[in-house]
């Protein structure tokens, strides 16, 4: 019988949307799916997950997992797919799922296809589509050897559901020792106080149109009207107008929001390739000719910082 279990990724002990992604295009293909809870304060957040699809959540609830280990968090998705006798394992494509997907498939074994943008699911039938070659081309995957299937897919590429009210079968795990080879002393982040890129439906990026520091906050404004997350170009980034943190890109972070807005971006093919996956690209460059109008929805040519004026004046509208 076919079985997916989910690895829920959490944030703040919070569930992360690419999750209920997974859950919800799994219960929309009507098959049976389990999800595996990994972290520390996490154990309320299983109905979360029960409401989404999980017919039974595996949980690992203890402080030695507040921080991300890559060796105990693998035993632990090995132990819950064992348990729950799944077929397949899902997981996000996000920095914790880019770890964590190739280890769950050599420990057990197996194949992996990762950073799938499209999923088409017929019990253990998988066919997977995924960019290569920053984006030029579209794989078609499949998997060729019987085993347990592992996939990784990016957020924002399928849709969530509302959720029922539900509660969760809960099963406890056992959490293993750690590997003293690796040891976690201390993890710093960037407290900046955005919209997390990877969540955000509406995300506002700028390019080295802005012109430097003063650029990107005339550009600012527009995001937070829209509640958007504010990202940047690779070169914006290396120039420290922006931190590195809201990198969009081949070499940053690969987002896929309802809405993306490229602000005095040129469209370089490795910016395209964190962007493309945006259900709606709205561009605003002065050059005619810059390759992001390719693929662009919309298209406004013409001075950024006229345009972008303009642009807040009216979501303020509609918002008032």
């Amino acid at each position: 019988m076919t079985k997916i279990l989910v690895v829920a990724e959490v944030k703040d002990s919070e569930i992360k949307k690419p999750t209920l992604e997974l859950l919800s295009y799994a219960n929309s293909v009507n098959i049976e799916t389990d999800a595996v809870l990994i972290g520390d304060g996490v154990s309320g957040q299983a109905d979360v997950l029960a409401g989404h699809g999980a017919k039974k959540v595996y949980v690992a609830d203890d402080a030695s997992l507040g921080l991300y280990s890559t060796s105990v968090y693998t035993a632990l998705v090995q132990e819950a797919a064992s348990q729950a006798a799944a077929t397949q394992i899902w997981l996000t494509a996000s920095e914790t799922g880019k770890d964590l997907t190739p280890r769950v498939a050599a420990r057990l074994g197996v194949g992996a296809i990762t950073d799938i943008t499209k999923l088409e699911v017929n019990g253990d039938d998988v066919k997977a589509y995924r960019p290569a070659m920053a984006t030029k081309v579209i794989q078609e995957c499949s998997f060729t050897k019987d085993g347990i299937k592992v996939l990784s897919i990016r957020g924002g590429a399928l849709d969530v559901t509302p959720a029922d009210s539900a509660s969760a079968d809960v099963v406890n795990l056992s959490v293993p020792e750690k590997d003293l080879r690796a040891v976690i002393k201390e993890v710093v982040s960037e407290a900046s106080g955005e919209i997390d890129l990877n969540e955000a439906d509406i995300i506002v990026s700028v390019g080295r149109g802005v012109k430097g520091p003063e650029g990107v906050e005339q550009v600012r404004p527009l995001a937070q009207a829209m509640g958007a997350g504010f990202g940047a170009s690779r070169a914006v980034c290396d120039a420290g107008w922006m931190p590195h943190s809201t990198q969009v890109g081949q070499t940053g972070k690969v987002v896929a929001p309802a809405v993306y807005f490229a602000i005095g971006i040129s469209g370089a093919i490795q910016h395209l390739a964190g962007m493309s996956g945006s259900k709606l690209i709205v561009a605003v460059n002065k050059d005619p000719d810059a390759p992001i109008f390719k693929v662009a929805d919309y298209g406004i040519v013409g001075d950024l910082f006229k345009v972008v004026p303009i642009l807040i004046e009216e979501v303020q509208k509609i918002k008032g």
